[in-house]
């Protein structure tokens, strides 16, 4: 059996591959060996935000004179492992595959996909059975990843956590013991804190260390002051049971125990899908270019294998994953027109944003919103800089908000060209400004024209005109 295009794995990059391949008029397959809706909706961003929304909530509430008053009991647990479970289909796919089979367009297979050669797949169904099928356009590997685990001593003789574990369990733990300061593990630090569980988190480096040193700062305090216990610098060397619990002893010489332990310690790309027969080593995340094109001696004379989200490793973030599965798509629908592909930037068939136009947001508490370069990456790249800082505390909005809010916001500028590369706002609920600052710097708007973009009174997004004016406009 023959299609124009093959997508392998139904998470949202693949699911969105499928829905835009069929749009373009071809004759597409989408190929799932587990639950169609992928990582995202089953262990990732659907329920953990479902978690943590619930605290972000009740805390506002507490902020607020008047609201507070009326906040007489504690969060039920029960009503939001209910609401995340309903959100999550109970983890079943029944209905995301019969919303997606009614709205037609391309086939759903449930089957393990293996590559046995250039746009060759072979399928096997829950049964054993076999069936080949080819491609006669481009195979779509959309195949995600795996929580990564690391390999110290006695991790094999150990019950733990990873994001599954953590998103899907239906009861508090008693003690919770996170290895990892990124946003998973922060999220998670503050789901199960908020809960009541007794939660220790331990990390090799700082908070969010990827981000503007004080998104970290401001993070580690709040996760102390839900009760978290932090602790930075420190590495698991070895691990085994202590009866019902687990101990992990760490490179400081101390051992700590608890009665679930989650690794939030990295991801590991899911590629055990036959590439060894078209030449390639399933060793790592799979490189691409920025048409989604695999880098490979395979893809040099006919174009036709293609990754996209978190098996290419660029942006391991659900919206990235589904801009690439459209750029994917669209690139190769002009191949298989043959047209000539332009090497010029916002193109629908480049994936520009995954350099450096990256939105991204941690639902800690306050949220940690920023897209773009931090000042020390911006510096790293060779740009000309100047960062400005704003409390956030200052803003109007921000006071009739909620009582005692904390926030705070960055802005880095290219001082050549006078754009904005790189924003970082910390605050409650700043999930939402974010997308203001993606227009600015994905349109390169000049701060010149940003001054007339006038902030509405009073909301919290006046602090786009504070930063302006710290900037000196």
């Amino acid at each position: 059996m023959s299609y124009d295009i093959i997508v392998i794995g139904a998470g949202q990059a693949g699911i969105q591959a499928a829905q835009r391949s069929a749009k373009h008029g071809f004759k597409t397959v989408l190929i799932e060996s587990d639950l169609v809706g992928g990582e995202c909706h089953y262990w990732g961003c659907v329920p953990s935000k479902a978690l943590l929304r619930s605290g972000h909530v009740y805390r506002a509430a507490l902020a607020v004179k008047g609201a507070a008053e009326t906040i007489t009991r504690p969060i039920s647990t029960d009503k939001v492992f209910e609401k995340r479970n309903a959100l999550t289909d109970w983890w079943d796919d029944t209905g995301i595959v019969k919303k997606l089979a009614a709205a037609g367009g391309f086939e759903i297979l449930k089957a393990n996909a293996e590559i046995v050669g250039i746009k060759n797949v072979r399928l096997t169904d829950k049964d054993g059975k076999r069936q080949d099928i080819k491609a006669k356009e481009a195979v779509v590997l959309a195949t995600g990843t795996l929580a990564a685990i690391p390999k110290i001593k006695g991790i094999e003789s150990i019950k733990y956590w990873d994001n599954k574990g953590a998103t899907s369990s239906q009861h508090v733990p008693d003690s919770l013991l996170i290895i990892g300061g990124g946003p998973i593990g922060c999220e998670m630090a503050t789901t199960w804190a908020t809960f009541g569980g007794k939660v220790i988190l331990a990390t090799r480096g700082r908070i969010l260390e990827q981000m503007e040193p004080f998104a970290g700062d401001m993070v580690k305090e709040a996760l102390e002051e839900l009760g978290v216990d932090v602790r930075l610098g420190i590495t698991p060397v070895s691990t085994g049971m202590m009866g019902d619990d687990v101990y992990v002893e760490f490179s400081d010489g101390t051992t700590i125990s608890a009665s679930e332990v989650l690794f939030a310690t990295g991801k590991t790309p899911i590629t055990n899908v036959g590439l060894e027969s078209v030449g390639l080593k399933p060793d790592g995340f799979l490189n691409v270019d920025d048409t989604l094109l695999v880098t490979h001696e395979t893809n040099k004379d006919e174009p036709w294998l293609y990754a996209v989200g978190d098996v290419n490793g660029r942006n391991m973030v659900q919206h990235q994953g589904r801009y690439q599965a459209r750029v994917a798509s669209d690139a190769i629908l002009a191949r298989s027109k043959q047209l000539p592909l332009s090497t010029k930037p916002f193109v629908p068939y480049i994936a520009i944003a995954d350099h450096s136009l990256v939105p991204q947001v941690v639902f800690t508490d306050p949220e940690v919103a920023f897209i773009g370069l931090t000042e020390a990456a911006a510096l790293k790249k060779g740009y000309k800089v100047k960062a400005v800082e704003f409390d956030m505390a200052k803003l109007s909005g921000a006071v009739l908000r909620q009582d005692g809010y904390k926030g705070h916001a960055k802005m880095v500028v290219n001082v050549n060209k006078e754009v904005i590369v790189g924003i970082t706002i910390v605050g409650p609920e700043v999930a939402d400004l974010i997308h203001s600052a993606t227009i600015a710097i994905v349109g390169e708007v000049p701060l010149g024209k940003l001054w007339h973009a006038v902030a509405s009174f009073p909301t919290v997004s006046e602090v786009w005109l504070r930063l302006l004016e710290a900037y000196g406009l």
